[in-house]
C-alpha cells in the first residue's frame, strides 16, 4: 500500500500590526468627523463638548484638574474655557482658600447642552458600535484595554529614558 499523501496543513493567514493600525486610524478619523459634524448641530465643538461633559462629571474642579483630566495642557483649556464663559456655559468661581485659581462650574445652559451632546454620541454609538453582538463587544473591549496597557508601558518605558545630550 503506497504510502498517504500529505496533506498541507491549513495556514492561518497573519494580520499585519501595520494595516491593523491604518484601519483603527482612519475609523477613528471617521468617527471624529462624524461626532464633529453632529455636535455641530448643538453649536459646540468637540473640544468645547469635551470639557462640558467633563464637568458633568464632577464641577468645582480647577483649570489644571481639568486639563489633567483631559490629558492636555492648561494653556489649552484656558482658551476654550474663556469661550464657554462667554458663551454662558460655564462660570469660574474662585476657590475660597486660593483666590488666584478658580473652580469651574456648568450654568443651566451649559449642563442642558452637555446632555444634549451626550445624547448625540450615545445615539452614534448605539448606531454604529451598538450593532457589534455581545462577543464582539466583549473581544473588543479587551483587546483595546490590552492595547491601551501595552501604549502605557510604552510611554512609561520612554519617558524613563534619559534625555540625549545634544
Amino acid at each position: 500500500m503506497p504510502p498517504k499523501p500529505k496533506t498541507p496543513t491549513a495556514r492561518l493567514p497573519t494580520t499585519d500590526p501595520l494595516r491593523v493600525w491604518f484601519r483603527f486610524i482612519r475609523l477613528s478619523r471617521r468617527i471624529s468627523a462624524a461626532v464633529t459634524s453632529e455636535l455641530r448641530t448643538l453649536g459646540l465643538s468637540v473640544p468645547q463638548f469635551d470639557i462640558l461633559s467633563t464637568l458633568t462629571e464632577g464641577e468645582g474642579i480647577s483649570q489644571q484638574e481639568l486639563a489633567d483630566k483631559r490629558y492636555v495642557t492648561k494653556g489649552n483649556v484656558s482658551g476654550l474655557i474663556d469661550r464657554l464663559v462667554e458663551g454662558n456655559l460655564v462660570e469660574r468661581h474662585p476657590f475660597p482658600d486660593d483666590r488666584r485659581f478658580y473652580a469651574l462650574y456648568l450654568t443651566a445652559e451649559g449642563r442642558e447642552l452637555a446632555e444634549k451632546g451626550m445624547a448625540i454620541q450615545h445615539a452614534y454609538v448605539m448606531r454604529t458600535l451598538g450593532k457589534l453582538t455581545q462577543a464582539d463587544l466583549g473581544d473588543l473591549d479587551r483587546i483595546v484595554t490590552n492595547w491601551r496597557e501595552f501604549v502605557r508601558a510604552d510611554m512609561e518605558a520612554i519617558a524613563s529614558k534619559p534625555a540625549k545630550a545634544g
